[in-house]
């Protein structure tokens, strides 16, 4: 029997939110009722199938360092194909009558802040994935509570996510081929099959970095992008829910999920921001300092590998601030409905005061009553209904709770943090004005000359 008691209380703590406000939406209960318990199954199964076919993708990539045969074999493949490959194909490419030290030193850099860009990306998100798996790491474990019902928006967010990475992967790849292409053309080797190993090869290194820089922003992309859901839900349940503490808890529990989100990528949007500053500006100075001429040929991978970063950069920002703003917003959907609930009182309920109102006056008077009273007279006053301000109460308590929430709401907007610096325009505002004012302090030091 304690056996038995002991697991029973494993698992309601492990289903502590079941009975969250979320749930409770009064249209879902005819649904359930008349379809059958097949196409809840159906529902999760395709989850599930999404999940995998995201797992087995982040797998091929090298995310996946569970065990420590998976660690080596990922960070031998990202060794070989994003850092030897490219740095061995550079020393093949010979580029009679033109500069060629000075093409190798240019892409040498680029080679070398891809590469840290892309080991900053396996380290954090490899690090999530292996701590808590992709289910809590996406925030669709079935213990949260809202698999069944948000199923279906899960899986089109996932999708859609996707299908943006693939869009941009397959931009910036055409892009590095159609450089490749031309370098090849100026860049004459022995024989033409040596020329297409060496564009094969810069390609397909390329691509295999491309994607996994892009990937680790998608990843970020896709929890900030599932927790947009739960927050429109809220804004709808501020219509529907009455009790003030069940929403304080929603939006409490809504808060605690942001903050594990900017816990679990604060470090990694540091790196990314460092790094691709970094890089950014050994470009600048690269290109400003070169008393050449910068041509598609030799600077060609300085568009394409800045087109990458910045990319990434949008993508991870775009969907930080999106959910900043959203839970930023919740205070005025609040503010709102607690102004409509004030001002939509009845003609009844306000007679209702009034004659709670007279209710205390009747009370008053009733007790001055008793004291002129003889006892003969107060016996007939038994069976009179005595006067109460019940429903004054009721009603001011109602209005204190919705205020008591809307001013929190207010003072804890929450949002995705990185050291306490919450990811909304203000902040991007500011990495703008400090990236501006690095460039022309660059640019004063290299380009302008002193008279």
């Amino acid at each position: 029997m304690a056996e038995c008691r002991i697991q029973i209380e494993v698992e309601e703590s492990r289903i502590p939110l079941e009975n969250t406000p979320l749930l409770k939406n009064p249209e879902e209960k005819t649904l359930e009722s008349n379809h059958p318990d097949d196409q809840d199954d159906d529902k999760e199964t395709h989850l599930d199938k999404s999940l995998q076919r995201l797992y087995f993708f982040l797998s091929f990539l090298g995310f996946n360092q569970s065990s420590v045969w998976s660690f080596v074999l990922s960070w031998g493949v990202f060794l070989v194909i994003g850092v030897l490959l490219p740095v061995v194909m550079l020393e093949l490419s010979n580029c009679p009558g033109c500069e060629k030290g000075q093409i190798k030193s240019f892409e040498i850099g680029i080679v070398v802040s891809q590469a840290c860009l892309a080991a900053a990306s396996m380290i954090c998100l490899s690090h999530n994935l292996r701590k808590y798996g992709v289910r809590k790491f996406l925030f669709v474990d079935r213990y949260s509570g809202h698999v069944e019902r948000f199923s279906d928006q899960y899986v089109q967010k996932i999708s859609d996510s996707l299908r943006l990475l693939v869009l941009w992967v397959l931009v910036c790849c055409s892009l590095k081929t159609a450089r490749e292409i031309i370098r090849i053309m100026y860049v004459h080797h022995e024989a033409w099959w040596q020329s297409a190993l060496i564009l094969l090869a810069f390609v397909f290194s390329w691509a295999y970095v491309t994607t996994i820089i892009l990937s680790a922003c998608v990843m970020f992309h896709v929890v900030c992008n599932l927790q947009i859901i739960h927050f429109d839900e809220y804004g709808k349940l501020l219509e529907r829910e009455p009790d003030v503490v069940e929403l304080l808890q929603e939006h409490a529990r809504l808060r605690y999920y942001l903050s594990k989100i900017s816990h679990r990528f604060r470090i990694y949007l540091l790196l990314q921001f460092v790094i691709v500053t970094i890089s950014q500006f050994m470009t600048l100075f690269q290109t400003t300092g070169y008393n050449g001429m910068i041509t598609f040929i030799n600077g060609g991978d300085f568009a394409v590998s800045s087109i990458v970063q910045v990319v990434g950069i949008i993508l991870c920002l775009n969907a930080a601030a999106k959910i900043s703003h959203r839970a930023q917003g919740i205070g005025a959907l609040a503010g709102r409905w607690h102004a409509l609930v004030t001002c939509s009182v009845t003609d009844t309920s306000q007679l209702r005061s009034v004659n709670s109102i007279g209710h205390l006056e009747a009370a008053n008077k009733l007790s001055s009553f008793h004291m002129d009273c003889s006892e003969s007279d107060l016996e007939s006053l038994d069976f009179t209904t005595p006067p109460t301000n019940v429903q004054l109460a009721s009603y001011m308590s109602s209005y204190h709770k919705r205020l008591a929430l809307v001013m929190y709401l207010q003072a804890n907007p929450g949002g995705i943090t990185i050291f306490g610096w919450t990811v909304d325009r203000g902040l991007i505002n500011t990495i703008f004005f400090i990236e501006l004012s690095l460039v022309t302090f660059v640019l004063g030091k290299t380009v302008v000359s002193p008279e």
